[in-house]
């Protein structure tokens, strides 16, 4: 399958299918500045920074941990603005491949990073005092700490997140989001948001030595599901989406059908390999003597 060689080829230069080559048609995609992307990106990087710095002001231990997390949430910010403002934002509207690296970008490596970072505690100390009791005392209100539990729950987040992958990628759906700004962004909302609600339920889950078991489980149920996805694509032998199908030829001189099998591929290894060697490692941490007093330094 020559999808199979490309695929191949973008795990080595992933970044090169961002930027286009003579294969695109019209003009070279370019970089997206709209500012409902870049405008919460730089609230939330300005929020986190000068809440991170009165907070390691004040700290008399555990600057370690705030420097650690500081460097998840740069890392995760940065992987998240190459997701939405690279050249591969808008490649992704004429290549389903480069759409679907987009969204593991955001899924797999701004997510899990983002949630390790623990970012509202910082976040929160970017308001005056007044305003952090506020909101501290709301956080703490009842309603909201159980809803906050629901969906940070193992089983809640896993379903959360499988449900936005397999409603989304309905071809009614996806043509909606390609073809509409306000679904693509509910689009790209909702595949971060349950990402973070999932990556955050697996990081607390495995904190509690019986719940390495659960989180372990949760992880290889979400390779399955995904992997199960993204195998659909990539042995189908008709395009699912029409945007994609109509525009003809695709990057790397693809077929729409070859561009659907590599998003599958794309989907199905890479997608389903990160949730399955989360979940091995939690299976080996779990079967170490005294793993559970181990799992909270490592995460």
């Amino acid at each position: 399958m020559r999808a199979l060689m490309i695929f191949l080829l973008l795990l080595c230069a992933g970044p090169a299918l961002a930027h286009g080559g003579q294969a695109y048609q019209g003009a070279q995609p370019g970089w997206t500045w709209d500012y409902w992307i870049t405008g919460p990106l730089l609230v939330a990087a300005i929020l986190y920074l000068v809440g991170w710095r009165r907070l390691s002001a004040r700290a008399v231990h555990g600057k370690a941990i705030l420097h650690r997390q500081a460097a998840f949430f740069m890392s995760g910010w940065l992987v998240l603005a190459a997701a939405l403002v690279s050249p591969l934002h808008e490649a992704g509207e004429r290549s389903f491949a480069a759409h679907m690296f987009e969204h593991e970008l955001l899924m797999l490596a701004a997510a899990p990073l983002l949630a390790l970072s623990r970012p509202l505690t910082a976040m929160l100390w970017a308001f005056p005092l007044s305003a952090r009791r506020a909101l501290g005392k709301a956080t703490h209100w009842r309603p909201v700490s159980a809803i906050w539990e629901i969906l940070t729950g193992p089983v809640t987040a896993t379903l959360l997140q499988s449900a936005a992958l397999w409603l989304w990628h309905m071809p009614a759906l996806f043509d909606r989001a390609l073809a509409s700004t306000g679904w693509h962004t509910a689009q790209h909302l909702s595949f971060l948001i349950t990402a973070l609600l999932f990556w955050t339920a697996m990081f607390d889950t495995a904190k509690r030595p019986d719940g390495i078991g659960v989180a372990a489980l949760c992880l290889f149920v979400t390779s399955v599901t995904s992997g199960a996805l993204g195998a659909l694509m990539a042995f189908s032998q008709s395009p699912w989406y029409r945007a994609y199908a109509e525009l003809g030829i695709a990057p790397f001189g693809l077929s729409p059908v070859e561009d659907q099998q590599l998003a599958g591929l794309l989907m199905w290894v890479p997608g389903g390999l990160v949730h399955a060697v989360a979940a091995l490692i939690l299976v080996r941490q779990m079967l170490q003597p005294h793993a559970g007093r181990r799992v909270p330094d490592a995460i």
